[in-house]
């Protein structure tokens, strides 16, 4: 964790601090009705290029809560999800879920609406994504008819994930399991692209986490876990920005990647060395953005 530079996480009475990702801290309760289960926090912190910057970003654990809370209501016919309760302690509140504990499945599960980004890349070199035979003369930005399903190996923190073939999930999950991920993250997509479409956004790509619990009669349900469709998750468009061949500017970080590799920041990445603090002008743009996307998706002032 030194490396990424992820601060110590904040204790919280009642609960014991398990693990810290680039954003998200999780504990386990100790007390209270929900003794055993899961606390998952949304920090207001940010990453660019492997590294956890000092300099946060004002209200975004609070707005990637509310968001994904927001979308697990529009799927509650398609999966359950992972959200118990948001009675949170006080010093989280609105940042903070309690959430049930599961058998994680080791897959991200990624579903591709639009060609860009890791897939672009690998298409360039193979004419593949993950296995999956895709026509000639693709380039980024261009559409997927219909959506596909490209799922990525769990890296290590500070790794970065590695795009598999669903054979290869088969294998390492199960036939079932591998089919339901793969039938519930492009139901999921497919919603919620409609969804944002509606709201002028394009939904380039998501990815999903998916656990597993059992009750006492040895029932397995997969269930929807984690956060989700949110500007972390998430590429966004602008529906009237969308022009194939072109890089879109999409709502999330977008902003301090593209001021890291511009000549302002004086940040020269090959040399290895940390990027620098981001000025208070990239932070409010950054803000806004995650502001911005929540409010085109829900219809809701923030």
């Amino acid at each position: 964790m030194a490396d990424l530079n992820i601060p110590p996480a904040p204790a919280i009475p009642g609960a014991k601090h398990l693990h810290s990702g680039k954003v998200r801290d999780l504990y386990v309760l100790e007390e209270g009705p929900y003794a055993g289960q899961l606390l998952m926090v949304a920090s207001d912190r940010i990453s660019a290029f492997d590294h956890v910057f000092d300099t946060v970003i004002p209200d975004k654990g609070e707005i990637l809560t509310k968001l994904s809370l927001w979308w697990f209501e529009q799927f509650e016919d398609l999966v359950p999800t992972h959200v118990l309760s948001t009675d949170v302690p006080e010093s989280v509140a609105g940042r903070a879920v309690v959430a049930q504990k599961l058998h994680m499945l080791p897959v991200e599960c990624v579903a591709r609406g639009y060609l860009t980004g890791s897939g672009l890349r690998e298409y360039e070199t193979t004419g593949e994504v993950c296995g999956i035979r895709l026509p000639a003369g693709l380039v980024d930005g261009s559409r997927l008819t219909p959506p596909i399903f490209t799922p990525a190996t769990k890296a290590e923190l500070g790794d970065h994930d590695e795009n598999v073939t669903y054979e290869y999930v088969s294998k390492l999950i199960g036939e079932d399991d591998a089919a339901a991920v793969r039938r519930l993250t492009l139901a999921v997509y497919q919603r919620a692209d409609e969804i944002a479409r509606g709201c002028g956004l394009i939904l380039a790509d998501t990815k999903f986490e998916f656990g597993v619990r059992q009750d006492d009669l040895g029932i397995r349900t997969i269930v929807l876990a984690d956060e989700v469709l949110t500007p972390d998750s998430s590429r966004y468009w602008d529906a009237s920005q969308w022009h194939p061949g072109s890089a879109i500017p999409s709502f999330d970080k977008d902003v301090i990647r593209r001021w890291l590799l511009s000549p302002e920041s004086g940040w020269d990445r090959a040399a290895g060395g940390p990027p620098p603090e981001l000025p208070a002008e990239i932070v409010e743009r950054t803000r806004a953005k995650y502001v911005e996307a929540y409010e085109k998706l829900t219809g809701h002032r923030f």
